[in-house]
């Protein structure tokens, strides 16, 4: 069950016989605290560690863009994620990163999440600063191998949602997504294997998935903590 007061509309395709998860992966830590300057040293140069997930070789590669600034005075680094459009043809009202499916025409993976943030949010290219990666991971609904590419901003950008793809731009604290009653786990099973779904109650939204897998990685390696899960990702 969600928390009291946390959750938003998103559907979840939940299975018969699901059972709760764990407690997060910092769930032993007393000091959660993050600073900008230490995720930058963090994820400096840092690259794909393999690929999370069950790639068949027939996937569709997308790049998406975990954006990071810091509020000093709105609860320090944040994560500008987007809440998908009702309009879309799939995963409406899903949380995501932006971004999207590479386009024959960008150069390269990293170019695809800037065009895409770019189409849907409105972000200034010239903004971003890259400074590191997360592990692909694929999708088990979409057939898709995300690559995440961890950026930061100098300060909270001025954004504008394209209303055919973006129905809200969050601007969420690192440290909310570390709370105890905002994240949780469930166990699925599918073809008799079980998996690890991923969830963060935040007020209005829940986002889960491949998002909330990303999420989770990047704070447990912004932590220091271990991240060996099994985990399907279905957004």
């Amino acid at each position: 069950m969600r928390p009291t007061g946390l959750g938003g509309p998103q559907e979840i395709p939940r299975p018969d016989g699901w059972r709760p998860g764990q407690a997060p992966p910092w769930g032993a830590l007393v000091d959660r605290n993050l600073t900008l300057g230490h995720l930058v040293a963090v994820f400096a140069g840092r690259k794909p560690g393999g690929i999370r997930g069950r790639p068949r070789g027939d996937e569709s590669e997308a790049g998406v863009l975990v954006a990071l600034y810091d509020d000093p005075e709105g609860g320090g680094p944040h994560v500008v994620l987007t809440r998908r459009s009702p309009h879309l043809a799939s995963h409406t009202h899903e949380v995501s990163f932006p971004g999207g499916r590479h386009d024959p025409s960008d150069p390269d993976l990293w170019a695809t999440a800037l065009r895409e943030a770019e189409e849907e949010i409105g972000l200034d290219p010239s903004s971003v600063r890259l400074v590191g990666r997360l592990d692909p991971l694929v999708t088990v609904g979409s057939r898709s191998l995300i690559h995440p590419f961890v950026a930061v901003l100098d300060g909270r950008p001025d954004l504008v949602a394209n209303p055919d793809e973006v129905e809200a731009i969050l601007h969420v604290p690192l440290a909310e997504l570390l709370l105890d009653e905002v994240y949780r786990e469930e166990e699925w099973s599918t073809h008799g294997d079980p998996w690890i779904i991923t969830f963060f109650e935040l007020v209005g939204d829940t986002v889960w998935g491949a998002t909330a897998a990303m999420l989770r990685q990047l704070l447990a390696l912004a932590l220091g903590v271990d991240d060996h899960r099994n985990y399907r990702a279905d957004s």
